[in-house]
């Protein structure tokens, strides 16, 4: 099975969890989440970008990879129910960042900042 695959399957386990379709927060983390609403969720997420900070912050001084790999884990699921949440889809991500290919950095920050007027 492919990444992309693993990422589709994630997702839609993630968007079944929906409390609209049937999730039960006393079963479901996920479900659990999506009852606290955007306030925890991005809460929550704002705890696992802290915690593979961390994690990295540690490797530079000979603590383990494997942590930054976990964390990284756990900050992309906790973005994925993000996306869940606003009904948004790792497929739209997946095609701006293919929008973004080939196009440098400094350049594609400008372009974007030119549009938040």
């Amino acid at each position: 099975m492919d990444n992309e695959e693993v990422l589709a399957r994630l997702a839609a386990v993630i968007e079944s969890r929906k409390l609209s379709k049937g999730g039960l927060a006393e079963s479901s983390y996920v479900a659990k989440l999506f009852e606290r609403g955007s306030e925890g969720i991005l809460k929550k997420v704002g705890e696992e970008a802290v915690e593979l900070v961390m994690a990295a912050k540690d490797l530079d001084h000979g603590g383990a990879r494997r942590r930054v790999i976990e964390e990284t884990a756990d900050l992309w699921f906790h973005t994925l129910v993000v996306l869940a949440h606003y009904d948004l889809s790792p497929d739209q991500v997946l095609d701006e960042l293919q929008r973004r290919e080939g196009i440098g950095g400094l350049k594609e920050k400008a372009m974007r900042e030119g549009h938040k007027s």
